[in-house]
């Protein structure tokens, strides 16, 4: 049985590479062109998407379908395709499309593979600057140009040596604003707008918290899978699964997370 589930592990991690590099492959040649067409998708706001998020999710389920056809698909620009295994692949082709489309390297390509209790691995890849982050079924990893190594969280304890940060400055609703910025006063350093790769930044012992409202289960869920395993915990604002998407707590470890947590819910 340890066997099967070895198997099944590398088979799973190799699939999750294979789509990171297709979708880099495509994503690349587009990003920081003079001529990049972006395309609204909502009436009231602006949520912006790029032919280099559509092709980028056409290529993962490409592999997807040679690799693994039994496994059901939740991808941000085509949405749910079912499937058979109990598995499903939670796909964001381009997290960051307003970094992306503003030339800057902090987005990334989010791949997740999810049971029902939530994701079990999670990639998040930048192929920009050729970083890629690997979390779950036993790895926590990275690679990029300093070469290789361990995922592994700091150990932060109190929120006034705590490097904290968020997408957005008004972090969702006003009253989740209020809530972040009462988090916000206390720690050592506050940053805005990394998009996927402050997720990264915590799994890699850099940062301590991420807060974030708003989000969709594809924004949330590779995240989660590679900040566990390198130690850290994310939860919603009450400490709850934050898979689905919604309110978001990433911490770097229970200390911080239990701080964070308290100011909050105050």
């Amino acid at each position: 049985m340890a066997d099967v589930k070895s198997e099944l592990a590398q088979e799973l991690t190799a699939t999750a590479q294979l789509m990171a590099e297709a979708a880099g492959r495509v994503i690349l040649p587009i990003f920081r062109q003079s001529d990049l067409a972006v395309e609204n998708k909502e009436d009231q706001s602006f949520d912006p998407v790029t032919e280099a998020d559509k092709a980028a999710e056409r290529e993962m389920r490409l592999v997807l379908a040679e690799r693994r056809p039994q496994d059901a698909i939740l991808g941000e620009e085509y949405g749910r395709s079912e499937g058979s295994s109990g598995l499903t692949w939670v796909l964001d082709p381009i997290d960051g499309t307003r970094g992306f489309m503003s030339g800057t390297p902090t987005w990334g390509t989010l791949i997740a593979v999810s049971d029902d209790d939530g994701p079990i691995l999670g990639v998040i890849d930048q192929p920009y600057i050729q970083e890629r982050f690997i979390g779950g079924l036993g790895q926590a990893s990275w690679c990029g140009p300093h070469g290789q190594g361990v995922l592994t969280t700091r150990s932060t304890k109190s929120l006034d040596d705590a490097i904290l940060f968020t997408t957005f400055p008004e972090v969702g609703r006003p009253e989740e604003g209020a809530a972040f910025h009462r988090v916000a006063k206390q720690v050592k350093l506050v940053r805005y707008g990394m998009d996927c790769y402050a997720y990264a930044l915590l799994a890699a012992g850099q940062i301590d918290l991420v807060i974030e409202a708003g989000l969709n289960s594809y924004d949330i869920q590779a995240p989660i899978a590679v900040i566990e395993a390198a130690g850290g915990i994310v939860t919603d604002w009450q400490g709850g699964p934050a898979h689905n998407g919604g309110r978001a707590l990433a911490a770097a470890n229970a200390d911080i997370h239990a701080a964070a947590l308290e100011v909050l819910n105050r």
